[in-house]
């Protein structure tokens, strides 16, 4: 008779985003940079180095309506997609700032 493996709470992928720490610290290099999704393979070895650490704006939950062909295309893109409509209407608010007053970015590019 086999005993059942039950599941350490370590285990498995991080809820919500969150790094397991007590799990990273327990895995060697080599285990982490399998782990990690390949878009991360192949950058420089000083890409962290003038990192910084930013605390993010806090979010407001709303109410938007937006068309269904709009918001399918978003969900599509899969998880998060919130965010990336987040960031295109910050680049959108950016770009109508930039509009308005174009002299303080020229100015500022000048100096």
């Amino acid at each position: 008779m086999s005993a059942k493996r039950t599941k350490k709470p370590s285990e498995g992928p991080p809820q919500r985003g969150r790094a397991d720490l007590d799990r990273l610290r327990g895995m060697t290099e080599a285990e982490i940079a399998e782990s990690s999704p390949p878009e991360l393979a192949d950058l420089p070895s000083d890409f962290w180095d003038e990192a910084a650490v930013v605390t993010p704006e806090p979010k407001e939950a709303i109410s938007l309506r937006v068309d269904r062909d709009v918001l399918a295309w978003f969900r599509n893109g899969g998880p998060r997609y919130q965010t990336r409509m987040n960031a295109v209407l910050r680049s959108y608010m950016n770009r109508m700032r930039q509009r308005r007053n174009p002299r303080s970015e020229s100015h500022e590019e000048g100096s």
